[in-house]
């Protein structure tokens, strides 16, 4: 995560005097993150901000809207506190650049981040403050059909890849009003899906893992990539989302990434249909101890987490320690 000018110690005292004012419903909302669209049959976005905030917003491209929904929250919800608004902004946003596959046979990071620097310019003038993006998985299968979203096959190119379109995302300045959050993602090896079916298991050694596959997401650490999206599938029987050793030992503890971690849309629910979960409880209860920080629009932390902690299955302190680095 990018250090702003603002010194360390107030921006942990701003965020512990939050954390100390919100209620525990108001802290699960800050991990979850509600489609702005009618993306389901639940409570609408609008409903949730005023009723308990949220901590993004999706599936959304209207400024005007993002302002309808950014007075709720400032001025009509419990804590008062600012939603981000995320969207996909691939490659480009009203000025359209070459997709990301076709950047990176360029082989000049230099272009790849000067281009992800005036989509990010143009996102933020819309409203938008985070990126679903750079895609950094390595594929080798041409039948991936997200192969065009990411640089290839080569990990050494990924890596430069990966590090210029964090800087052109997100610049060296978190309160630069030109640049959004980058998200590195689908961390990790979701480019090697069996068959090249999205979605589908992989199977990897780690010392694959670690040669292939993993560092364009250690290069995007290191250039201060702000936020991280697990993959959907499952690594080694393990779903991403849910990978403890994955989202932990390796994201957090090995290579010191201080920031949020959101999972892909509505992969926490689809701990149960993948298995790995008995039930919406389950899934919020593995999700978050794993080291998922935000929920994307499955609602299963929204309906479940508050309950888990009042059982005494998860204390607040784990919840805090996951909203606090989607406050800071």
């Amino acid at each position: 995560m990018r250090k702003t000018t603002k010194p360390e110690a107030e921006i942990t005292q701003q965020v512990d005097a939050l954390l100390a004012s919100m209620s525990l419903v108001e802290k699960v909302a800050q991990l979850a993150q509600v489609g702005g669209a009618d993306w389901n049959a639940g409570p609408k976005a609008e409903e949730i901000i005023r009723e308990r905030g949220a901590g993004s917003v999706l599936w959304l491209n209207d400024t005007k809207k993002f302002n309808q929904l950014q007075k709720i929250a400032v001025e009509e919800s419990p804590s008062g506190i600012p939603v981000l608004f995320a969207l996909d902004v691939i490659h480009g946003y009203r000025t359209i650049f070459p997709v990301p596959l076709a950047l990176a046979a360029s082989w000049d990071p230099a272009v790849a981040e000067q281009a992800q620097a005036v989509a990010a310019r143009e996102a933020r003038a819309a409203g938008l403050h985070w990126t679903f993006g750079p895609m950094l998985d390595i594929a080798r299968d041409a039948r991936w059909g997200r192969i065009v979203e990411g640089a290839g096959e080569d990990p050494y190119l990924g890596a430069a890849m990966a590090a210029a379109q964090v800087r052109g995302f997100q610049g060296d300045d978190p309160a630069d009003p030109e640049r959004v959050l980058a998200c590195a993602k689908h961390f990790a090896g979701y480019g090697a899906s069996e068959g090249g079916r999205d979605y589908d298991p992989v199977h990897l050694s780690e010392a694959q893992l670690r040669n292939d596959f993993l560092p364009p997401f250690r290069a995007a650490v290191k250039a201060g990539v702000d936020t991280f999206m697990s993959a959907y599938m499952d690594l080694n029987n393990v779903p991403a989302g849910a990978n403890r050793w994955l989202l932990r030992d390796v994201l957090r503890d090995e290579w010191g990434f201080d920031g949020f971690i959101v999972s892909d849309a509505f992969a926490v629910g689809n701990l149960v249909i993948q298995g790995f979960a008995r039930d919406g409880r389950d899934a919020a209860l593995r999700a978050l101890q794993a080291g998922l920080n935000m929920d994307m629009a499955s609602s299963i932390y929204l309906e479940n987490l508050a309950e888990l902690v009042e059982d005494g299955t998860l204390s607040i302190e784990e919840i805090d320690a996951m909203v606090r680095p989607i406050l800071a």
